[in-house]
């Protein structure tokens, strides 16, 4: 069994600066949060202290997170935007 190092998905944002023209095109990531509850995983951008306590496992948007094979699969197959790419081996 492998462990994995998880990185959440992120979506990019912009402009990272409004008062200077050169920064219009600069884009900032910005994480994706994740949260399981029995079994069921969904993606939340922007999730509330009340949605984060009811959660079994809240993997929170730009951290990284160590999940055991079966948790890489169940992720992945909940069609959330994770893919192979946001997992590397330990």
């Amino acid at each position: 069994m492998t462990d994995w190092t998880f990185r959440t998905p992120s979506v990019d944002e912009g402009p990272a600066f409004w008062e200077n023209p050169l920064f219009y095109r600069v884009k900032l990531a910005r994480g994706i949060s994740i949260l399981e509850t029995s079994g069921i995983y969904r993606a939340i951008r922007f999730p509330t202290q009340d949605e984060i306590a009811a959660a079994t496992t809240a993997y929170m948007g730009g951290h990284e997170y160590t999940v055991s094979d079966t948790v890489k699969a169940a992720l992945i197959a909940a069609n959330l935007g994770v893919t192979e790419a946001n997992f590397t081996a330990q």
